[in-house]
């Protein structure tokens, strides 16, 4: 298996997510296009145009790739519902977990924030926090063993 291309996220507020996920998480924009296709059959869309950004690490493509699409006419997201979520569950990065969560509080992204210390490797602990992001993805932050 060579791995996974990328994983889309359907966001009503692209401005808003590019800013999560760029500005707090380091994402870099690689492309931003939009499409006209038969989403109503592929997709159940309500329409046959899409946006689509997709966002990464051009130094290391290998990562994979966050892919944000907004379809026109579609609606506002709803609240996530509580606990974990059967189906896809989260997002992992690995980042220095104090400082992403201080830049994305000072993006005004401080939904749903959760951390722990997890035991790591060799009894070095490692920090973890969740976050959600714009339209309801739980994001999960990793950081390195201290």
């Amino acid at each position: 298996m060579r791995g996974i291309h990328h994983s889309a996220i359907v966001t009503s507020d692209v401005e808003r997510s590019k800013r999560f996920w760029c500005a707090g998480l380091g994402f870099v924009e690689l492309f931003d296009q939009e499409f006209t296709g038969d989403w109503p059959t592929l997709f159940e869309a309500n329409t046959d145009r899409l946006r689509s950004v997709f966002l990464g690490d051009p130094d290391y493509p290998e990562t994979g790739i966050v892919e944000l699409v907004m379809f026109d006419g579609a609606p506002e997201s709803a609240p996530p519902p509580p606990g974990p979520r059967v189906g896809f569950f989260l997002l992992s990065l690995q980042r220095d977990v104090e400082e992403t969560l201080t830049a994305l509080a000072g993006l005004g992204f401080t939904e749903g924030v959760r951390r722990i210390s997890l035991p790591g490797p060799g009894g070095r602990s490692v920090a973890t926090a969740v976050i959600t992001a714009p339209d309801g993805v739980l994001v999960e932050l990793v950081g390195a063993p201290q």
